[in-house]
């Protein structure tokens, strides 16, 4: 039987697992690359920290650049930019590096806010280059007016140019002229050749004032400031461009060429011209005021004021009067203030307490004045309300101004009040001395409403006036007794809103006048009360109390510069524009309290 052939066997196969024909099993993806590490939680929630210059700043969110570098004393410089306009960033002054800017460009430090972990510098090679070439093209055609501009001695244009330029202009072809004296309306006048355009007083019309009444017209360096046709700049708020032009080409109709600034001081005041209580830096020379400019207050003012406030010192420089006398008309003569004192003390003591005498306060008069003479009234003369005259309203807006052109209202009635005087207007009191039962008028301070109100005072057998200048009530007066303004001794007002306001001494009393309060305390002596004071300081220490708390926690020597009032926790003093601070803000070294007290001494 021939032999099977077996055939061969199969390969063997590999086991499968599962169900028949499952496909099998993928390779898992590669994992990615590790990306780069979170970043860190931020140093300081809700804020934002940054390094300028190699020091660490911790601000708010979206504070910006400039505002930061301010924070740490590094000054950026600029010329477009205002803390309270909206960013033009068209000067290119204040370009910085930034770790974060894209393509490593330079940034404006005024446009640009801070970043957590941002590195910020201001002050490297290729910033300094930059600026200086940005400085160079800004002056390519500007006039060298600087021996007769108003701005010189204050012009940021001068201060950089020194600080960051110095070199010849390299212009070898004429220079673009424009309007040298170009005004604006009543009170700016623009030299178009100094603007260097950029635009603050553009915004400041447009954003502050509501009255866009300033605009650029035509291109490139053929470009100027100027109003619409037929359209002047008459805003009440106009004066404000001056002040915030980095440069001399907004001046003022009413400082312009009078003097230079490098020869004048400047004290911190309070404007008079109404309730609102504008803070100021009073500029004087010798013993005249040359100028009113707005100091920031951001609780009453922030930085600006109205015009009228603004001219409002023209009465400190008026024909005043500084020698007492005696006498109406062709009978007064001229007298010594310590005989006209005793003149006026013997003139009202017999009316004092026979209810024939009244006392007339001015509202414009501070809260140590009124605070001395309500005293006297009350203790030495036996009064038991005073009258209150002023100035009569004027208008209003929604911005600073208030109707009340009295700078310290407020603070009168909180005098009466704390020495339990009752308070009469002015109608009254002519009433009184019409009808014959006020035969003697004592009156601090002169302003009242108009010429028919004064000449209701004639009727009076005795007028003893303390009076600024020889206004119709001085006229009228039996005893002148020559008195100082704001500008000639320190002192308080109270604002409308409470709001207790110091304002300092500018320069010594003229002639034989003296500051109300002392007027009223040499005569409050010379009708048998103890009073003697040789500041106003003075004053308020020993009388302010009576105050109470009307006044909040009001501490003569920690009042802070916002002023205080009553329930408000006052807010920090800001600089001005970014000035750094105690800039133009100068007080000659012979007005402080020693040398008051020693100029009291010799009076």
């Amino acid at each position: 039987m021939a032999d099977e052939k077996k055939p061969d066997s199969a390969p063997a196969q590999p086991e499968r697992s599962g169900a028949a024909g499952a496909a099998e099993p993928k390779a898992a993806p590669p994992k990615p690359p590790p990306g780069p590490p979170a970043p860190p939680p931020p140093k300081n929630p809700g804020m934002v920290t940054a390094t300028i210059d190699g020091r660490e700043v911790v601000a708010k969110p979206g504070t910006t650049v400039i505002e930061a570098a301010k924070a740490l004393g590094i000054e950026i410089p600029y010329y477009c930019y205002h803390k309270r306009l909206s960013i033009a960033a068209n000067c290119r002054m204040c370009l910085v590096e930034m770790s974060n800017a894209p393509g490593g460009k330079l940034v404006p430090a005024c446009q640009m806010p801070i970043a957590e972990g941002v590195t910020v510098k201001t002050d490297t090679p290729r910033v300094k280059d930059q600026t200086r070439a940005t400085l160079e093209f800004l002056l390519l055609n500007h006039p060298v007016d600087c021996a007769i501009c108003d701005q010189a001695g204050e012009c940021k244009l001068q201060d950089y140019y020194m600080k960051y330029d110095r070199q010849p202009s390299r212009l070898d072809v004429p220079k673009v002229t424009k309007g040298k004296r170009v005004v604006l309306g009543p009170t700016v006048v623009l030299d178009q050749e100094r603007c260097i355009l950029c635009t603050r007083c553009v915004r400041f019309m447009r954003e502050v004032a509501k009255a866009p009444q300033l605009g650029v017209a035509e291109r490139g360096n053929e470009s100027f400031i100027t109003t619409f046709p037929g359209q002047p700049l008459d805003s009440k708020y106009a004066g404000n461009v001056v002040d915030i032009c980095p440069v001399g080409a907004l001046t003022s109709t009413d400082f312009r060429f009078r003097g230079r600034v490098w020869f004048m001081s400047a004290a911190r005041s309070v404007c008079t011209g109404c309730a609102r209580g504008c803070n100021t830096f009073l500029d004087y020379l010798n013993d005249t005021t040359y100028r009113y400019r707005p100091r920031e207050n951001e609780a009453v003012n922030q930085e600006w004021m109205c015009d009228d406030g603004r001219r409002s010192y023209k009465y400190l420089n008026a024909e005043r009067v500084l020698v007492a006398r005696e006498g109406r008309g062709a009978q007064a003569k001229a007298l010594g203030r310590d005989a006209a004192l005793e003149r006026a003390a013997a003139a009202l003591a017999p009316h004092a307490r026979a209810g024939s005498l009244a006392v007339l306060l001015s509202p414009v008069a501070s809260l140590e004045d009124l605070l001395a003479a309500a005293a006297v009234a009350k203790e030495a003369l036996g009064v038991a309300e005073v009258f209150v005259g002023g100035r009569r309203d004027g208008w209003q807006d929604d911005f600073l101004k208030r109707a009340d052109e009295n700078p310290n209202r407020r603070g009168l009635e909180l005098v009466a009040q704390a020495l339990g005087l009752a308070v009469r207007p002015f109608g009254d009191l002519a009433a009184a001395v019409a009808a014959g039962k006020v035969r003697a008028v004592w009156a601090v301070g002169t302003e009242v409403p108009d010429a028919a109100a004064a000449a209701a005072l004639e009727g009076a057998e005795v007028l003893v006036a303390q009076a600024y200048d020889d206004d119709p009530v001085a006229k009228q007066a039996t005893v002148l007794l020559p008195a100082s303004p704001h500008s000639e001794s320190d002192g308080t007002f109270v604002n409308f809103e409470g709001r207790a306001q110091r304002f300092e001494l500018a320069y010594y009393p003229r002639g034989d006048s003296r500051p109300h309060w002392l007027l009223a305390s040499e005569l409050g002596r010379a009708l048998g009360l103890r009073y003697r004071f040789a500041t106003a300081r003075d004053v308020f220490l020993e009388l302010g109390p009576r105050l109470g708390t009307t006044l909040g926690d009001f501490r003569w020597d920690s009042l802070p510069s916002t002023g205080r009032r009553p329930g408000i926790v006052p807010l920090a003093a800001g600089t001005v524009d970014g000035r750094l601070p105690g800039y133009r803000d100068r007080v000659p070294p012979e007005t402080s309290e020693d040398a008051r007290r020693a100029l009291a001494r010799t009076i």
